[in-house]
């Protein structure tokens, strides 16, 4: 087993996340002797929209962002050895390997070996059948567009351990991209558990991006962050036998202390000492958190038990047309304005599909979908309201005349209305079981090994 650390950097932490972050980890791993990058670009829905988007385009259905993220720092990572792991392939990892392969060759480098992961996608008409037995009502009558399965680490560790320079997937668990480099590089035991637990906890502290290096975490003036906007991405440094301890991109901004660290440690974590991943249910109840100063802090204390007997699948079906549109008052009577104008849009659309009103600038966030709040609180008075009236329905007409009211306030509605937004766009709506492992027939390959 290697004694020598592995150092693992994360440069993105969901789909639409800042593309130039990677070029400051990738120098910080070069200049520490190399490592592993990693890309987190899948949320839940993420993958049902690049379905959504294979479906119009079968070149497309990967991260939209994946030539700005991976260009910049393909010859770098290559060049120093530096693996690149990430979930960026979403609903076609063929197609993002390709493309990758078409980065390195414009750019004239060797080509890279590139394995791709299958598996996640449940499309067989058994797997179907066995989604329909766990799910039952919940599927009748709907328009699904995609069903998938989180997978682990494995086939990640199995295609580093055999040469890959750079894995893509697409549904894998958050954590996994961490604990595949780690299970290749150490030479764990698959039922390592404790170790597996640890080296899972330092995924997740990576998965979210610059959560752990301040940016979700700063408050003004009750938890002050230095140069945030230059914040720079997150990097582990994971030990033989799985502790480990975060720290950041060298010279960059945003800061790594306890705090940012116990924040993002217990982020969506439900039990602490369940936490459920394809590869082990981590336990970070008896977690102890160490500040080492110098944007470094260790965290020790995390074991882990037998990973689940199933695995959890999303299941994303279409669900109907989001309406949304925004008209703006301003001056004497303002938010008494926007009150009516939304009052107007609610009885002239009637039953015929369910609204919501914001006022913003004067009471939004708070409020619930009926507007109980705006209903029962008086009117503040607010001079500077911008009114957004959002409805959902099935039928896209339907959902269309939301725009249309809307826009018809400019002469219609109250006096001064002006500046009219709108949008209309497709709604996803998801549902979630789990399924025997063996039902999920995951593997992997070189791309060179598929066939075109």
């Amino acid at each position: 087993m290697p004694s020598s650390p592995l150092l693992i950097g994360c440069a993105s932490g969901f789909s639409g996340d800042r593309s130039d972050g990677a070029a400051a980890v990738v120098r910080t791993l070069a200049a520490r002797g190399g490592g592993t990058l990693i890309f987190e670009t899948l949320a839940e829905r993420t993958l049902a929209l690049a379905q959504l988007a294979r479906n119009d385009d079968p070149r497309r259905g990967y991260e939209p962002l994946l030539d700005e993220l991976v260009a910049p720092v393909l010859a770098d990572c290559l060049r120093h050895g530096i693996a690149i792991v990430s979930n960026f392939g979403a609903a076609n990892p063929v197609g993002a390997a390709r493309r990758i392969a078409e980065l390195a060759a414009q750019q004239g480098l060797p080509a890279p070996r590139i394995a791709v992961i299958h598996g996640d996608a449940l499309d067989a008409p058994a797997q179907r059948e066995l989604l329909r037995q766990r799910l039952g009502a919940a599927l009748d009558g709907v328009d699904v567009v995609s069903a998938t399965a989180y997978l682990g680490a494995t086939e990640i560790a199995e295609a580093l351990a055999a040469g890959a320079q750079i894995v893509v997937a697409g549904r894998v668990a958050d954590p996994s991209l961490t604990l595949g480099p780690a299970l290749a590089h150490f030479g764990w035991n698959r039922d390592d558990w404790a170790r597996l637990g640890r080296a899972t906890m330092a995924g997740h502290m990576l998965e979210c991006g610059l959560q752990v290096t301040g940016g979700y975490f700063c408050v003004p003036g009750l938890k002050e962050v230095p140069d945030v906007h230059a914040a720079g991405f997150p990097i582990a440094e994971i030990d033989a036998d799985g502790e480990f301890v975060i720290g950041k991109a060298a010279d960059t901004g945003g800061m790594v202390d306890a705090r940012t660290v116990k924040e993002q440690l217990l982020y969506e974590v439900h039990d602490p000492a369940r936490y459920l991943t394809p590869d082990v249910i981590a336990d970070l109840s008896q977690a102890r958190v160490e500040d080492l100063g110098g944007d470094r802090v260790a965290v020790r204390g995390i074991t882990g038990h037998a990973r689940p007997a199933e695995l959890k699948v999303n299941v994303c079906y279409r669900g109907g047309w989001l309406a949304e549109a925004e008209i703006s008052y301003a001056g004497v009577q303002a938010e008494a304005r926007a009150r009516l104008a939304a009052d107007i849009v609610q009885k002239r659309l009637g039953s015929a599909l369910r609204l919501r009103a914001d006022l913003i600038g004067a009471l939004s966030i708070l409020d619930d979908d009926a507007g109980a709040l705006r209903q029962g609180r008086p009117d503040g008075h607010a001079r500077d309201v911008r009114l957004r009236i959002a409805g959902e329905h099935a039928d896209r007409a339907v959902a269309e005349r939301v725009l249309r009211e809307v826009t018809a306030l400019y002469t219609c509605g109250p006096a001064g209305g002006g500046g009219v937004r709108t949008a209309l766009r497709p709604r996803l709506n998801m549902v979630s079981c789990t399924i025997p492992r063996d039902a999920v027939h995951s593997g992997w390959r070189f791309l060179d090994e598929i066939p075109q």
